[in-house]
């Protein structure tokens, strides 16, 4: 069994093991799904929010963007213009007044695009936190099997301790594999997830600027 490599040791584990390994899997599977998933809509926000900019300063009036905005969708740019824009219609154009109405509004756009690129992020935590100590757990449960077992076999040599051992290990080394992926997703996510956050603020303080000068009149209006 201890010759036989990483492969007979699996199959060699005990049931409590098993269960540890299983329930590792399931975590490690979900994770890689998020971290992927999360990885490709951060990838394509971050490129179309470089595109909406770009078609956002060279427009002539905010009309022309709302007709193009669509196609720049995977963008929290686009959300948050969209909440600003729709709040500067109803509140009937440049309205001075209404600047803090769109101020709100544009607010309230850019926490539910950061509340939508967090989601599934706290699985990705809770993975990097519990996971090590779900293979610890196996790792003291394998141990304690294998001193029990030197115990009814009366051999207290390395030769008889060591499989026992090594395969109570094995969960450690799961649980460190399946944590240590996870927590570097999430922290590399909530890295991006800050920038997001900054870029709408700024976005949002640009928007207003072009209402306060004077948005008719700068070719770029509401009307």
């Amino acid at each position: 069994m201890w010759q036989g490599g990483v492969g007979n040791l699996l199959a060699n584990t005990g049931a409590v093991a098993q269960v540890v390994l299983g329930i590792l899997l399931v975590f490690s599977v979900f994770s890689w799904a998020i971290i992927l998933s999360k990885w490709k809509l951060m990838r394509r926000a971050r490129a179309q929010s470089a595109r909406f900019l770009r078609a956002f300063r060279k427009a002539a009036r905010l009309q022309d963007v709302a007709a193009v905005a669509e196609q720049f969708k995977p963008s929290p740019l686009v959300a948050v213009f969209e909440s600003a824009f729709d709040e500067l219609r109803r509140i009937g154009g440049s309205n001075p007044r209404g600047v803090v109405a769109v101020q709100r509004a544009a607010q309230i756009g850019s926490s539910e695009e950061l509340t939508r690129l967090e989601r599934r992020l706290p699985w990705l935590a809770t993975t990097g936190a519990v996971t090590p100590f779900i293979g610890l757990f196996g790792t003291v449960w394998g141990i304690i099997d294998a001193f029990q077992g030197l115990g009814t076999a009366g051999a207290a040599t390395l030769r008889a301790v060591a499989p026992g051992i090594s395969e109570a290990l094995i969960t450690t080394a799961a649980g460190l594999a399946t944590a240590i992926p996870a927590v570097i997703a999430y922290n590399q996510f909530q890295q991006m997830i800050r920038e997001f956050g900054a870029r709408m603020d700024d976005f949002s303080l640009e928007f207003l600027n072009i209402i306060e000068r004077g948005s008719t009149q700068s070719g770029a209006g509401a009307d």
